[in-house]
Parts: structure tokens; C-alpha cells; sequence
């Protein structure tokens, strides 16, 4: 994990460590396909409209909100816990997709749609809470030599460019740049996804060769069985050599804890119902109020992000277990509760369809 990797040139040196090539190089890629994810979905798919938008916008906004207020208000009083506050507002979307496909294989499709949508948006909330509140120090002609590489980026768009090599090319230029400017280096994924031309050569058949979707499919696979797992494996362990079992007494765990467990549900419930009773969004079709419930409870599945938000808010070991041990248990929890839940549902066909 502490191998320095890189390479130095006259223009410029490049070494990092082997975790911080996963967690700044790798998990760029990550935030990649999340970006492609979200653009898609806000120009092609179940976010292109308001009214499609709207009640998963609402359950995301109450499912962030939450979390974090309930976690601030455990850790407020400890200054050296205060940074940890973001923790629990993040959504793992690859792993809770997985376990609303392990707990409810046969929900309804728009449920499954419901659920992606919160999840994405969840993740562009994280996205600007990194950005905005992660962020310490900015070195300005690193920043601005990255905005102007975007710049060219966006010019290949208008220009209609459908070759992705450009693309790639100038998003590794812009990555080095954005990691040597003092934001987070994944952002820049962020950045080369939203440059991406969803517009392409028309094929026979009808279909469309687009750029974005070549990519998404082109990456999903290794960050889904690769670049997800090999952070999961470098930042997940916890070394419980003089943990006591008292250390889930601490504000901290408990905090994110309870953002999670807790927070997650409550939020996205209540912003979901408040939405759907100021006629702002509809109950997606097929849905019993006991499966939305469900799905809020599955949204506390923080793993890669909470733990991935944890990392840049703490650099002490001792908080780093803390932090951990609050992220795993927090998620597990809502991993079995969230599964109880839909189970029931999957059984209940007769329940009422809205709270008295």
C-alpha cells in the first residue's frame, strides 16, 4: 500500500503511493462512469424531465440532508470529529443496486428506475460535497491550466467530435492537472463525463453509435469488478488490535451510525411522501408505500462513498477505525433491514396504497 509509483520527466514528477494511485488515480474512473451515469440519465433518461426528476430529486435531497444533520449533531461537540459530518450522506449506488436485486428480484420495474435515479442524484450530492467542503487549498495555475484543458474538451463536443481518444488524452492532461491544483483528483473524472458527446453516427437499424454509451460500457466492467473491490480491499480493513468493544460508544461511530441507519430512511421516506402529497411526483407505478419504505431503508448503504468522504475528512488512524467501523456497521444494518423489508412487502398484495 506504500510502494511510491511514478515516473518524473523535465517538466514534472509524478510518484504516489499504490493507495493513493487507487484512491486518486482509480476511483477518477470510478467518478467517470458515475458522471456518464448522470449525464444520461439527465439528457436521455428518467432525469430528463422535471416531472421524472422530481420525486427522486426530493427523496436524494431528504436522504443527504438527514444523514448529515444527525451525524453533525453527534460529532459537533468534538472538534477533531466535526470534518465526518458528510459521512453517512452518500449512497453506495453499485452496492445498494445489488442488494435491492438480492432483497426484491422480482420488484417492479419503476421501483428499480426510482431507486437508480435517487441513488445518481444522491451521488452528484456527493460529488459537490466533495468539491466544496473537501477541499483545503487551491494552487490557482494548476486549476486554471485544468479549466482550460476542459475548455478544449467542451470544443470537442461542439465540434462533434466522436473519436473518444482525444477525449482520453486530454482527461488523463486534466486529471494530473486537477490532482496538482489542490481539489480532488477524482473530480476531474466528473469534469471528462460531462464533456462527453452523448450525440453519435447514425447505424443501420436505427441506432446510435454515441460516444458516452460506447464508454460506459466500455468501463462499467472494470470498475464494477475491479477498481470498486480493490478500494473496497484497501480502504474497508480495520485493525481491531486494541479496539474495545466500548469504541461504538463513541461519538463518532455512533454519528455516522445513526446518519445512516437512520438518517438514510427518515429522509428519503419523508421527502418521498411530502413530495407525493404536494402532488410534486407520483408513487412510481406498482409501488406499495412498504416497498418505498424498503428502498428508503436500502439507501443507507454508504460503503465506497462514506468510506471514500471518511478518508479525505480524517487522517488519524484511531479515527480512521472509528470512521469504519461506523461506515460498515451503519450499512449493514440498513443492508439486512432494507431486505426484511422488501421481503415483507413482496408478500403483503393487499396493503393499503397510502398512509391514513
Amino acid at each position: 500500500m506504500h510502494l511510491k509509483l511514478g515516473f518524473s520527466t523535465n517538466a514534472f514528477d509524478l510518484h504516489l503511493t499504490v493507495h493513493e494511485w487507487v484512491n486518486d488515480g482509480l476511483m477518477a474512473v470510478f467518478f467517470l462512469l458515475v458522471g456518464l451515469e448522470i449525464k444520461r440519465e439527465m439528457l436521455v433518461g428518467e432525469l430528463s424531465t422535471p416531472q421524472r426528476a422530481a420525486l427522486p430529486a426530493f427523496a436524494a435531497l431528504g436522504g443527504m440532508l438527514a444523514p448529515a444533520g444527525i451525524c453533525a449533531a453527534f460529532v459537533w461537540s468534538n472538534p477533531d470529529y466535526r470534518p465526518g459530518w458528510a459521512i453517512p450522506a452518500a449512497t453506495d449506488i453499485t452496492f445498494a443496486l445489488a442488494a435491492l436485486a438480492f432483497a426484491a428480484p422480482g420488484v417492479p420495474r419503476p421501483v428499480r428506475i426510482f431507486f437508480t435515479a435517487l441513488a445518481v442524484i444522491d451521488d452528484l450530492g456527493a460529488i459537490l460535497i466533495i468539491a466544496f467542503f473537501y477541499t483545503y487549498a487551491l494552487v490557482l495555475p494548476m486549476l486554471l491550466a485544468a479549466a482550460g484543458i476542459f475548455t478544449l474538451l467542451m470544443a470537442l463536443n461542439r465540434l462533434r467530435v466522436t473519436n473518444l481518444l482525444p477525449y482520453l488524452v486530454l482527461g488523463v492532461a486534466m486529471w494530473f492537472c486537477v490532482l496538482e491544483s489542490g481539489i480532488h483528483a477524482t473530480l476531474a473524472g466528473i469534469a471528462l463525463a460531462f464533456a462527453i458527446p452523448i450525440r453519435g453516427n447514425a447505424l443501420p437499424g436505427g441506432h446510435v453509435n454515441s460516444p458516452l454509451k460506447r464508454l460506459e460500457h466500455a468501463i462499467q466492467p472494470y470498475v464494477a469488478f475491479g477498481i470498486v473491490p480493490l478500494f473496497a480491499l484497501l480502504n474497508a480493513g480495520i485493525s481491531f488490535a486494541g479496539v474495545r468493544p466500548d469504541v461504538l460508544a463513541s461519538l463518532l461511530p455512533l454519528g455516522i451510525i445513526a446518519g445512516l441507519f437512520v438518517g438514510k430512511q427518515a429522509g428519503i421516506f419523508a421527502f418521498s411522501w411530502i413530495a407525493i402529497r404536494l402532488r410534486i411526483g407520483s408513487l412510481p407505478k406498482g409501488t406499495s408505500w412498504t416497498t418505498l419504505y424498503g428502498i428508503s431503508v436500502l439507501g443507507g448503504i454508504g460503503f465506497t462513498m462514506s468510506l471514500f468522504i471518511g478518508g479525505l475528512a480524517f487522517a488519524s488512524p484511531e479515527l480512521l477505525t472509528q470512521m469504519k467501523i461506523g461506515v460498515l456497521t451503519g450499512s449493514l444494518l440498513s443492508a439486512a433491514a432494507g431486505t426484511v423489508v422488501l421481503r415483507i412487502a413482496a408478500r403483503a398484495r393487499g396493503e393499503a396504497r397510502a398512509p391514513a
